[in-house]
């Protein structure tokens, strides 16, 4: 009897516990299988997204590709359509830098320039906005903006990655100041760090006057 009594009691306490704590419970379950099932959700979602932005951005490197042909005011718009519905993925950096070489192309190098600021903006790591520092520094060079593109280089250019490449854009800015000793110290260095476009480098020290201009 004592034993029946006692699987009574447990039997009570259990429904007792139950009262009080099985909406909790119930809710804790739900909660949980909700957020497994909410994380889930969000991960298809996620792939989803950056499925229709690789395709869009695919799009977009066709339409680059034949800017000779009159499809650049094509490219442009793609580019904006990218960066406007995707944002926040790494294709949104890459449109920009699609729409900089297509502005570019057509000889906007202020349309290009602030699509390369974009870019560097929205780089997802910092590799890839030196990468896009490089290219608005070319453009700023190329537009006398002398100023501008030093301290781009001098933001970005002080770390390994692409250091020999930032020095000669050092040497092309003391070129274009006529600073012609500064610059062929800087293209020599740029050559023996091993930079990408060395040949082009060599040429460009070959050419440098002998003095500085006065």
């Amino acid at each position: 009897m004592t034993e029946l009594q006692t699987d009574e009691e447990k039997v009570e306490a259990i429904k007792q516990w139950w009262k009080a704590n099985g909406i909790s419970v119930i809710a804790g379950i739900t909660i949980g299988l909700g957020a497994v099932i909410g994380w889930r959700a969000w991960v298809n979602y996620q792939d989803s997204v950056a499925q229709q932005a690789s395709i869009a951005f695919e799009q977009l490197l066709s339409s680059t590709a034949n800017t000779a042909n009159g499809m650049s005011e094509s490219a442009e718009k793609q580019a904006e359509i990218l960066v406007g519905n995707y944002a926040n993925t790494p294709y949104a950096m890459f449109a920009d830098l699609a729409a900089a070489k297509v502005r570019i192309e057509n000889g906007d190098t202020i349309g290009a320039s602030a699509a390369l600021e974009s870019a560097i903006e929205r780089a997802p790591d910092p590799g890839l906005a030196k990468i896009a520092a490089l290219r608005l520094a070319r453009v700023l060079i190329a537009s006398g903006e002398l100023t501008k593109a030093k301290n781009i280089i001098d933001t970005y250019g002080n770390s390994d990655a692409f250091a020999a490449d930032f020095t000669a854009l050092r040497g092309d800015i003391a070129s274009a100041q006529g600073q012609f000793g500064a610059a062929r110290a800087a293209y020599q260095k740029a050559i023996d760090s091993g930079a990408a476009n060395a040949r082009l480098i060599e040429l460009k020290l070959r050419e440098l006057p002998a003095e500085d201009a006065s």
